[in-house]
């Protein structure tokens, strides 16, 4: 997103956390409605156009999108009513703040639940057992394959588990792929997780299992270069050159920054 794309974006998600947060277990249902117009938004690029255009008016795509969602919860209305109101640098970034906030909303019930730590290493065991399933990944993301389908092979990978709102990801970004690879939207929700819970998600691969005590002075060492909180996922891929690959985000680190980092803190201790 551009400029003012993402200040839009940043205003609708300070705007209703608290929104969010309120509704507790009944957020998963506002998610839900919110995905159902994502869907609708994606189908229609003259509806698109519509709600974002600015010439069209404030009081008029509020009106549209009040009449789009006559029968959604108003808390919902409230949301993409105000979403509507704002500014998109392109129609598409209206759906993608959409669909952010649906996600926001579904990891919101989690949280009312007390599972959204569950949610997030659920995620994260579906996409480690991904790994290396080419022709799987290739049919969650196959537009013949029938949706619903796909959506069935999605829930299969927690092997009749996972708590409902993991399911309800897990089936959507199989439904709905958006152009994403199934494992892509996981990792993205996933860093909305650690953003909720105010950590960053560092995804190490290393040659062997690291111990507890590896993993927690990896933890700290991680957390120092990226200069904040991680919620740290270990991939064991005894093919990894060097032995260890660390990645947060689009951010690669090095081991040997990493050894750098250690050096100091050593020097320092001593």
């Amino acid at each position: 997103m551009r400029g003012t794309s993402r200040a839009a974006l940043q205003a609708a998600e300070d705007r209703f956390a608290p929104v969010l947060r309120a509704a507790g277990t009944q957020a998963r249902t506002l998610g839900e409605e919110l995905f159902a117009l994502v869907d609708a938004l994606d189908a229609s690029g003259s509806l698109r156009r519509t709600l974002a255009d600015p010439s069209n008016g404030a009081d008029a795509r509020s009106a549209l999108a009040g009449r789009l969602l006559g029968g959604a919860d108003a808390r919902t209305v409230e949301i993409v009513q105000a979403l509507v109101r704002s500014r998109w640098s392109a129609d598409d970034d209206l759906t993608e703040a959409v669909e952010r906030l649906g996600f926001l909303a579904v990891l919101h019930s989690a949280e009312a639940e007390g599972a959204l730590a569950t949610v997030e290493e659920e995620l994260f065991t579906v996409v480690r057992a991904l790994a290396g399933q080419r022709d799987l990944r290739r049919s969650l993301l196959d537009p013949a394959y029938p949706a619903q389908a796909r959506g069935q092979l999605a829930e299969g990978l927690l092997g009749g588990g996972g708590t409902p709102v993991t399911r309800t990801i897990v089936r959507r970004a199989a439904v709905a792929p958006r152009g994403r690879q199934f494992v892509v939207t996981l990792q993205h929700v996933g860093d909305l997780v650690a953003e909720m819970r105010n950590r960053q998600v560092a995804t190490v691969v290393t040659a062997a299992p690291l111990s507890v005590g590896q993993r927690e002075r990896l933890t700290d060492l991680v957390g120092r270069a990226l200069g904040r909180a991680v919620q740290l996922n270990v991939v064991v891929d005894p093919h990894v050159v060097g032995g260890l690959r660390v990645q947060a985000g689009p951010d690669v680190i090095d081991a040997t920054v990493l050894a750098r980092l250690a050096d100091a803190r050593r020097q320092l201790a001593g």
